[in-house]
């Protein structure tokens, strides 16, 4: 069982950057692939952003390229989202998630994914 913890979402205003941080307690993520999605208020949960467990496989979400990295420490043991030039639409809840299978390609389907996140909150104002 792996429990994933978010923080670093925040009230910012449209254009400001944020920068999201996603860890497991106690364990290295090396093993996973790992990947960012968000629901906003009244919408279905969407992809964001992911990467394969080796790292060598990146892809996002086309609401987010160019404005979104997403990243993993050497030791593996945390998973970052910085987003930039914040938008109010990206306003939404934002989760990690953690899939075992070791894609060797990052992982944009939700039921894919084996452990996920509570959540934080983003919200950007215009």
């Amino acid at each position: 069982q792996v429990q994933l913890v978010e923080s670093g979402g925040g009230l910012v205003q449209a254009g400001g950057s944020l920068r999201l941080s996603c860890g497991a307690s106690g364990r290295t993520l090396s093993r996973y692939a790992m990947g960012w999605f968000r629901q906003a208020p009244g919408k279905e949960r969407e992809f964001v952003a992911a990467v394969s467990w080796s790292g060598g496989s990146i892809t996002y979400a086309d609401s987010v390229k160019g404005r979104a990295t997403i990243s993993r420490d050497n030791a593996k043991i945390a998973l970052y989202l910085q987003m930039n030039s914040l938008k109010p639409e990206d306003t939404a809840v934002y989760y990690c998630a953690a899939d075992e299978a070791l894609s060797v390609v990052a992982v944009t389907s939700a039921n894919e994914y084996d452990y996920w996140g509570q959540g934080t909150q983003v919200t950007v104002s215009s």
